[in-house]
């Protein structure tokens, strides 16, 4: 990418840290404040989709928004992006009901779906891949920071003032993200009038959107009602994939989509966001209800992944030009499942120090996988095709976390309801357990052993799943970044009259 003299990067990362600040306390603040926002609005049965809401339109606009910032210029697509989360805050905090606060949710969904791609790839234009991955190093730590200091914030937000607060906090940090972008990130003014494929980008949402519905209702709601989501889903893709093989500028380019080294990079990626979901969701309920320890101990032992990936994703940064990137992403997912081996080897009379041990590992894992994957797929394409090639990744890692969900929830449940020699364990037992006083657990041995064996299941499950990570990059093929650059900068120079790039 050429740069213009009056783009600044730092401060235009700078912006870029702000926004992925926004959305990433985001995603941990509310889960403090949910149980008193509940309390007030009522509507208990719909807590889940508080946060399924926001996970729904998030994932289902990744690709969209992706797209758009191809066609349109990343300044407009963040702007936006920045704008919409924003109103949604806003509104989440004058939200009167549960049903206002989940359209409300909905709609900062959308918001967070235009930040996290733009962000990233714009990212991918201001920087060359030597620089590119301490840049994405620092943005994972604003991930591991968020996740440490969004809790707190919410409790003190919530003590101090109200819960609307934990909503309205985003605005002051939008605002000076959105004036940093105004101010130094500059393109050149595109002279050409793209369409975006409306129809593909409906169908694909709705696609995604019924595919997330049916895999937050199954198990829960009724037969019907799962039944209605998948054949909408089914109906969803059938359309879409007739529209994109006639439209003349597709949503998706199943072409970019099935290039080996993306494919790859996405399974991969999906299959590790499967198992990051496997241990944020299914390590504490361990560490709290079978190991006897408190919530302090289990968050600690959970917080180590979010000291794991940052490392590895500092790691990856300082040193992939001289290992080499395709060695990194052989060596990054191995460390996914030796990090999940401690879990599957876990029992009643283990330590939580062997479960931070492995937490750290899988995070660790985790940070090479995601950046060297990153940094792969944003080099070798075109700065055309690098907003879409980037949300593929990011939608990779979304889809992933809510499958995850789904198949390891469904394990767990198994597990709950299928132990030789004890009787099931329904929800009220489990959660009498886990609200126990820690050293007060004589009278739910039965409880603690049954909830053993179904989170053994969960993972090994798990441990399965990561080594799917690793069998994915025995399919990368050779790729010489630099040769893939030359070839992109040859491209760019031919096409340079559409003035398309940044300066």
């Amino acid at each position: 990418m050429s740069q213009n003299k009056t783009t600044v990067r730092p401060l235009v990362i700078g912006a870029v840290m702000a926004s992925m600040a926004m959305v990433a306390v985001e995603a941990t603040i509310v889960s403090t404040a949910m149980p008193q926002i509940a309390t007030q609005l009522g509507g208990l049965n719909l807590y889940s989709w508080v946060f399924s809401a926001f996970l729904l339109t998030q994932t289902a606009l990744t690709v969209v928004f992706g797209k758009i910032a191809d066609l349109y210029g990343r300044k407009p697509a963040m702007l936006v992006g920045i704008a919409i989360f924003l109103a949604g805050s806003v509104l989440a905090g004058f939200a009167w009901s549960m049903p206002a606060m989940i359209v409300f949710r909905l709609i900062q969904g959308i918001g967070a779906g235009a930040i996290q791609p733009v962000a990233l790839t714009v990212v991918g234009d201001l920087y060359p891949a030597r620089e590119r991955g301490k840049v994405q190093g620092y943005l994972a730590s604003v991930w591991a920071v968020a996740a440490v200091v969004g809790p707190m914030i919410g409790g003190l937000l919530i003590r101090e003032l109200s819960w609307a607060w934990i909503f309205w906090i985003n605005v002051p940090i939008g605002i000076l993200a959105a004036l940093l972008f105004t101010l130094f990130l500059h393109e050149e003014k595109r002279h050409d009038r793209p369409a975006i494929d409306v129809a593909g980008a409906f169908f694909f949402t709705t696609a995604v959107a019924a595919l997330m519905m049916a895999l937050t209702d199954a198990g829960h709601a009724s037969n019907v009602r799962v039944g209605v989501e998948i054949a909408v889903l089914v109906i969803a893709i059938v359309c879409f994939v007739m529209q994109e093989r006639r439209a003349a500028d597709p949503m998706i380019s199943f072409k970019l989509w099935s290039h080996r080294p993306i494919a790859a990079s996405n399974v991969a990626t999906l299959l590790a966001g499967m198992a990051m979901m496997g241990l944020t969701t299914f390590l504490p309920m361990y560490v709290q209800g079978v190991l006897h320890r408190t919530p302090v101990e289990a968050g600690l032992a959970l917080t180590m992944m979010m000291i794991g990936w940052p490392s590895g994703a500092t790691f990856t940064s300082r040193t992939f030009h001289r290992i080499g990137l395709r060695r990194l992403l052989m060596i990054g997912p191995v460390f996914i499942p030796l990090g999940a081996l401690p879990f599957v080897l876990l029992d009643p009379q283990s330590s939580p120090v062997w479960a931070g041990v492995g937490s750290a590992v899988l995070g660790f894992g985790m940070g090479i996988t995601s950046v060297s994957c990153l940094i792969l797929i944003q080099e070798i394409v075109q700065p055309l095709q690098r907003g879409s090639a980037t949300a593929s990744n990011l939608f990779s890692r979304n889809l992933g976390n809510t499958l995850g969900a789904a198949v390891f929830g469904a394990v767990q449940n198994f597990g709950l309801t299928h132990t030789e020699g004890l009787p099931p364990v329904h929800a009220d037992q489990l959660r009498q357990l886990l609200t126990a006083v820690p050293g007060n657990f004589a009278a739910n041995d039965e409880i603690r052993l049954v909830l053993h064996h179904a989170l053994h299941l969960t993972f090994t499950a798990m441990f399965v799943i990561a080594l799917g990570a690793v069998v994915s990059m025995l399919f990368m093929p050779a790729v010489d970044i630099g040769r893939a650059k030359d070839s992109a900068d040859a491209k760019k120079a031919a096409k340079s009259a559409a003035n398309q790039a940044f300066h």
